[in-house]
Order: structure tokens, then C-alpha cells, then sequence
């Protein structure tokens, strides 16, 4: 592989990745490495072009990304690894899970889906390119991140919308350009997350606005746990995190 992924690791014992969105970066799992390292090994890698991993292809796929994340987990000698990604992290989690299936001790998604993308979702990332290429990447965060929360908790988290928008500014104009054609080309990996024989989670926000609480529903059978924040819109981390933080514990202490 190409690149050298960078990467916080806390914490020992059974190794639990925690894999960021789009336009994000490790340090959205901040308050999650606190939680759980001091009974678990924490990762939380960087995607290429986005924090600290650098930008280093014309473009990507999510199985390439698989494969670079496979790369990464054999290096450093994990063994069962459980992986929960938020957004685009859990479309990573699915292609990892489709590469890797028994080498994974489970996935959880998080505000995420095994859904491909729908022709309308397919024209809302071909207006992203065309907004980036045309304003850069700054202008594109300013307008993105605060809509991912509720609309009754954009004020009263104004502090953790404004953590969100400085760690989006991290990622590169290739890294963003490339994972919204990389999310828009996704194929549907529900057979995926239906044969695979590791613990699953599924974490919704009703008010999501970016994955929709009724695909969201599409998935219960599917998985071992399903939880609903009924008060949050895409960043259940921030929005119920108390909430969150428990339904992880539960499910990484089964």
C-alpha cells in the first residue's frame, strides 16, 4: 500500500476501531476514547486526505479504502477487531466487512447504511463536486456541518457545530471530492451486513436528514442492535451522547 495512515491508539484489550464521516477526522471520537480505553484498545484512524492521513491517489474507492484499512489491521496485529463507523465510516465498515468478514469481531453503523445510494442522493453528491470545485472546500463546510445537527440544537451546541466545522476544515479538496464520488458509486451491501456472522449494531438519529430514519428502519432484522435517538438529526455523538456512549457500551460488552 501507498500510504501510512495516522492514528490514535489508547487503552489495551479487544481492539475497537472507530472509523469518521465525511469531511471528519479521528478527533470527532474524542469523548469515545475516553470512555471506553480504559477497558478496551481504542483506534481511531485518519481516512486518506482527511486529518492528518495525507491525500495520495487521483481517487479512491471504498474497497480500496478496505483494503488500505486491512493493510493497517494486519500491521498492527489485531486480532477481532470491532469496527463502528459514523456515515461514510460505516459504508467503510461494510467494504471491510465484505474483505475481512470472520477477521472482524463485529460492525456497527452509525448513522450509516448498507443502502447504495438512490438517483436523488446520487444528484445531491454531483452538486457537492460542482459547489467544491467552484467555492473550495471551506465554503462547502460552513454551509454543511451545521444543517447535520437538529434545528432546535444549533444554538444551545453552537461549541460543538464549531469543533465539527474546524476538524471538516482538515480535510483536503481531493480527499472531499473523491469519497462524494466514492459514496455516490457505492454499490448496496445489505446481503453484506445480512451474512455477516459478527456481532452488529445499528445506531439511527429520526431526525437525520442525510440517512433517513425509514432506510434506517430497513435494517432491524439485520442486525443484533438497533437503537433510535429520537432527538437527534446526523451527529447523535454530540447531539445524545450520554445515550450513545451507553448503547456502544452495551454492545461492545456483549
Amino acid at each position: 500500500m501507498t500510504t501510512s495512515i495516522e492514528y490514535t491508539d489508547q487503552g489495551h484489550g479487544t481492539p475497537v476501531i472507530f472509523i469518521h464521516g465525511f469531511c471528519e477526522a479521528k478527533e470527532m471520537w474524542k469523548r469515545f476514547e475516553t470512555e471506553f480505553s480504559p477497558y478496551y484498545r481504542v483506534l481511531c484512524p485518519d481516512l486518506p486526505g482527511c486529518g492528518e492521513t495525507k491525500w495520495f491517489e487521483e481517487s479512491i474507492s471504498l474497497e480500496y479504502t478496505a483494503e488500505l484499512l486491512k493493510d493497517w489491521i494486519n500491521k498492527l496485529n489485531l486480532e477481532k477487531p470491532i469496527v463502528i463507523g459514523h456515515s461514510l465510516g460505516g459504508y467503510v465498515s461494510l467494504a471491510l466487512a465484505e474483505l475481512m468478514g470472520d477477521e472482524l469481531g463485529g460492525i456497527g453503523l452509525f448513522h450509516s447504511t448498507a443502502f447504495a445510494d438512490d438517483e436523488e442522493k446520487k444528484g445531491v453528491r454531483n452538486r457537492t463536486i460542482t459547489f467544491v470545485e467552484k467555492h473550495g472546500v471551506n465554503t462547502f463546510i460552513d454551509s454543511f456541518v451545521p444543517p447535520l445537527f437538529t434545528e432546535e440544537h444549533r444554538e444551545t451546541m453552537k461549541d460543538s457545530i464549531q469543533e465539527v466545522v474546524k476538524i471538516a476544515k482538515t480535510t483536503t479538496f481531493q480527499g472531499l471530492v473523491s469519497f462524494t464520488r466514492a459514496m455516490r458509486d457505492r454499490k448496496d451491501r445489505m446481503n453484506i451486513l445480512r451474512d455477516f456472522r459478527g456481532k452488529k449494531l445499528m445506531i439511527a438519529g429520526v431526525l437525520d436528514g442525510a440517512v433517513k430514519i425509514e432506510a434506517s428502519r430497513k435494517h432491524q432484522s439485520y442486525v443484533d442492535y438497533y437503537h433510535e435517538l429520537p432527538n437527534a438529526g446526523h451527529m447523535g455523538m454530540f447531539e445524545q451522547e450520554l445515550e450513545t456512549l451507553q448503547m456502544i457500551k452495551e454492545f461492545l460488552q456483549a
